[in-house]
């Protein structure tokens, strides 16, 4: 009996011993290229303090490395030190001068010990140019003995995801598939420039938030992408390894942000689903903790709750997407499919990142291609949502002309067939032109008024300034335009919410029409910006007076929803008095003069000044 545990033990030993013992690997004439990942042994320094020696000493305690099948080691997120060995035999025919590829660009420190004792370091905390080879990747050069086997040892930590593709390349046929790449990624990056910088014009044109939003979600997962594929180390940073180090989550956390609020305005979820939209808007919130994680707290924590983000976000974005297909949306169909595979993608690349797939070209590369395809379609989307959003309004107008045409129709039967009814008739047809002609006055003054304050828009401003100009040229007059700017209102917004910043808005809107005459015109620009026209002033001290007047009178305390509230407003004046001055121009200096009275304090008024 006491001979068992000491067999037991005798068994456990040579197993440990069978788990660790990888053949060499062996190049021949013909090899250009091998991937090391099958004949890797690892080690985990838990305390990341040994050294090399200390770990030649504990070989026997080497174990293969997990791979899922794959042709990456990946240890997900580890905070200790990995020491790889790969053992290397040439046969007498190969070459000697290899180089050894670390396929991962986001590696914080990477150190290299070459069979001949060559030590090297690398990792993108260090400026790019300290690299021992100048590439995207992390590149060693691998000098093998004439004769035996040779080791190479490699010590890897990183706060983010320990993904580590090795691969051993001939020199020539290295820079050959480098060059490669390279092209591949200029095409991908130059795409998503060119679909970035399309869309940002169709924002400037159109200025519908949808593609200001589209935009934003383009440049972050530039950022995330070029930053995950080495570029930015490369070609737009080299010298700032801090920023390089954070670049990948906080381009990735930028562009979740931002999709979720593509994904919020495309399919206008506030108004058709409320339920996702809470969460999309929360999803939203979280995605901007995690782009200001690295500053407060460890990079991996940012990481990690950002795969963790992007992988709840696919699910809602996807639910979002086919409720709004079921609904009818336009564009909704195109839309889903485009965020379908986009966040596909991202859910095989978080799930990479975390180690629970295996490491192969389509999980290491799934994020890229999904965003390319994404990109693609929901160009495609947003061009279907407008078509369709145009269909409706066909739809819509040949609606009401077929009604006005089916009245006609019925009001020549009746007279044809009813005359003694004439009277009758043509009372109902005057009832109905009187509501007509007041439906038309309605939508004529929706068309000029602002929803949330009933003071004329922007459209009746750009009418009513124009027309003052013409009259004061003609009659040798004077008018002015102000700027009315509520200051720090969305600070008022973020404290006490939109309720209560609109509530403000309508009392800053109804102390404005209290300031001045029944003549003058105020109109809201958008946001918490307001305008008024002044005509018939007998020189500047007139609107002089009145700025101040509103300065004052909107100082005043307010009690907004039972909350008392003091506000003030920055007053920019521009006077005309003659000449072939442009209402944009006039606009333009009350611009400047609101702005030099923020920069004098706000509270206050300023008159513009050439």
């Amino acid at each position: 009996m006491s001979r068992l545990p000491a067999f037991l033990l005798v068994l456990l030993l040579w197993v440990s011993q069978v788990d660790v013992a990888v053949a060499a690997l062996r190049l021949t004439s013909d090899t250009v290229s091998h991937s090391l990942a099958a004949g890797v042994v690892v080690y985990e320094d838990k305390a990341g303090s040994m050294s090399l020696a200390d770990v030649q000493q504990r070989s026997a305690e080497f174990r293969r490395a997990s791979r899922h099948g794959g042709e990456s080691v990946n240890f997900g997120y580890s905070s200790s030190a990995w020491w790889l060995r790969v053992d290397l035999a040439a046969d007498a025919h190969a070459r000697r001068d290899w180089l050894l590829e670390v396929g991962f660009p986001t590696l914080d420190s990477i150190e290299f010990f070459g069979p001949g004792g060559e030590r090297l370091s690398a990792g993108d905390r260090r400026p790019f140019t300290n690299r021992p080879i100048l590439h995207r990747n992390f590149v060693f050069p691998v000098r093998l003995p004439e004769s035996g086997t040779g080791t190479v040892w490699l010590r890897i930590a990183s706060e983010g995801t320990l993904t580590v593709p090795l691969r051993l390349w001939q020199p020539d046929t290295f820079w050959q598939e480098s060059m490669f790449g390279y092209t591949v990624l200029s095409v991908y990056f130059g795409m998503l420039l060119a679909l970035a910088l399309y869309n940002l014009l169709l924002w400037v044109s159109l200025r519908e938030p949808v593609y200001l939003s589209y935009v934003l979600f383009a440049v972050g997962m530039a950022v995330g992408q070029v930053s995950m594929n080495g570029l930015g180390n490369q070609f737009l940073w080299p010298d700032w390894p801090g920023w390089g180090n954070h670049a990948f989550a906080v381009g990735f956390a930028a562009a979740g942000l931002f999709g979720a609020l593509f994904v919020r305005s495309f399919l206008a979820t506030q108004r058709n689903q409320p339920r996702l939209d809470g969460a999309i808007v929360g999803l939203a919130g979280l995605f901007a903790v995690c782009m200001l994680t690295p500053l407060v707290a460890p990079y991996r924590l940012a990481a990690i709750l950002t795969s963790l983000t992007g992988v709840t976000f696919s699910v809602v974005a996807v639910l979002a997407g086919l409720r709004g297909w079921r609904a009818g949306q336009p564009g909704a169909r195109t839309f889903l499919l485009a965020w379908t595979v986009l966040l596909l993608g991202a859910a095989v690349f978080g799930l990479r990142n975390m180690d629970l797939l295996p490491t192969t070209f389509l999980s290491f590369y799934a994020l890229q291609m999904g965003s390319a395809l994404e990109m693609l379609l929901l160009s495609f989307a947003l061009a279907d949502r407008i078509n369709g959003l145009r269909r409706e309004k066909d739809a819509a107008q040949g609606e009401a002309l077929a009604a006005k045409q089916e009245l006609v129709a019925a009001l020549k039967r009746s007279e044809a067939g009813l005359e003694r009814r004439v009277g009758e008739r043509t009372a109902e047809l005057e009832a109905l032109n009187a509501r007509l002609r007041e439906n038309e006055r309605q939508l004529q003054a929706l068309a000029h008024t602002d929803t949330l304050t009933g003071l004329a828009n922007r459209l009746l401003l750009g009418a009513r300034l124009e027309q003052s100009i013409q009259l004061a040229r003609r009659s040798q007059g004077q008018i002015a335009l102000l700027l009315v700017d509520v200051d720090r209102f969305k600070a008022i917004n973020d404290t006490y919410g939109h309720a209560i910043g609109d509530e403000v808005l309508r009392f800053a809107a109804q102390r404005l029409r209290a300031a001045v005459r029944a003549v003058d015109t105020v109109a809201r620009l958008g946001g918490d910006e307001f305008a008024i026209v002044l005509s018939g002033l007998s020189g500047a001290a007139d609107a002089e007076r009145m700025a101040e007047k509103i300065v004052t009178g909107v100082r005043e305390p307010m009690r907004v929803l039972g909350m008392p509230l003091e506000i003030s407003v920055s007053v920019g004046v521009a006077t005309y008095s003659g000449g072939e001055l442009s209402p944009a121009e006039l606009m333009r200096r009350a611009d400047q003069a609101m702005y030099a009275a923020k920069s004098a304090g706000r509270d206050c008024f300023r008159v513009f000044s050439a």
